[in-house]
């Protein structure tokens, strides 16, 4: 007899979770999050999950932390609660920024892979999360997709005949690629030095932009900093407006909600992969990934292969 297909959804993705059971035509999981005055946290199933094939849908995004940890409980108690198979669909990846260790510093996204194996979660779905070498950094499965082909195809009809895909840095290029084939446009790269947090300087563009409309790409944005810089030195090359800039996880977080409505761009594109009111006078659109993860999950619950999901090699 085969497992029940079973979804469980966390706090950080209420929304979308709902939306994928009813793609799937499955009810969710009623469940209880409670937080006691000492801000511990508890989880409780309202229902039996004993037997069943469960995927429990969490971004760890802002409050980074809270939500890790709500995800690790939900998957501790599906698992005590005698779910057989046990797999987190995590739509945005907090901490996948820190896969290098510079100096002191603490490797985050190697603590926190550490952290969901030891946990009970069989298998990892992950959505372009910032690299795909993220995947070495995990003993469990990973099946790492791309929302490019979803975004692809919103801004295909917002985007001029002359124009250019623009990688804002080297560590975007493979996304813009896979944008820049699915759309048929050319490819630029600026080339992007950090300064710090939330500090971007742009100085060189690798490609043609002169006279073309820039559709600036990138797997988040967080602070604006790079879509920012990327900006001021696409126009100082003779790029032309409109600008749009389509991502994947859009935060929002610092300062970017005063900072990018003032660079007159004509549109962001986002997934839903982030709960994220878009910044007051930002021409935003949001593009679910409802579609791409229920598919997946489909796929994965009757054990069949994943036909062109993943993230581009």
């Amino acid at each position: 007899m085969e497992a029940p297909l079973t979804i469980v959804a966390g706090s950080a993705n209420a929304r979308l979770g709902a939306t994928i059971c009813e793609v799937l035509g499955v009810p969710p999981v009623r469940h209880e999050t409670r937080r006691f005055p000492d801000s511990e946290l508890q989880v409780e199933l309202a229902q039996s999950v004993r037997g069943h094939d469960v995927f429990v849908i969490q971004s760890t995004s802002p409050p980074v932390d809270e939500h890790l940890i709500e995800l690790l409980m939900l998957a501790d108690a599906c698992r005590r609660a005698g779910a057989i198979r046990l797999t987190g669909v995590i739509p945005y990846f907090g901490y996948a920024r820190q896969d290098r260790r510079v100096g002191r510093r603490s490797l985050g996204a190697r603590v926190i892979a550490d952290v969901i194996a030891s946990t009970v979660l069989d298998r990892l779905v992950l959505i372009d999360a910032h690299t795909p070498a993220i995947e070495g950094f995990f003993s469990v499965s990973i099946e790492h997709l791309t929302a490019a082909p979803l975004l692809a195809r919103t801004v295909a009809p917002l985007l001029p005949e002359r124009s250019v895909v623009v990688a804002p840095d080297l560590g975007a290029v493979k996304l813009a690629r896979e944008y820049a084939r699915s759309l048929r446009r050319p490819m630029a790269v600026v080339h992007k030095t950090r300064l710090d947090g939330e500090a971007v300087e742009a100085k060189a563009i690798m490609g043609t932009v002169a006279g073309l409309s820039p559709l600036i790409i990138d797997d988040m944005l967080t602070t604006g900093g790079t879509v920012e810089a990327a900006v001021a030195v696409l126009r100082t090359a003779g790029a032309i407006d409109p600008i749009l800039v389509a991502v994947t996880h859009a935060l929002l977080v610092g300062r970017a909600r005063d900072a990018l409505p003032k660079l007159g761009l004509a549109h962001v594109i986002a997934s839903d992969s982030v709960e994220c009111a878009p910044a007051a006078g930002l021409p935003f659109t949001t593009v679910s990934l409802a579609p791409l993860i229920a598919a997946t999950i489909g796929h994965l619950h009757r054990d069949e292969s994943l036909p062109e999901m993943r993230y581009p090699a």
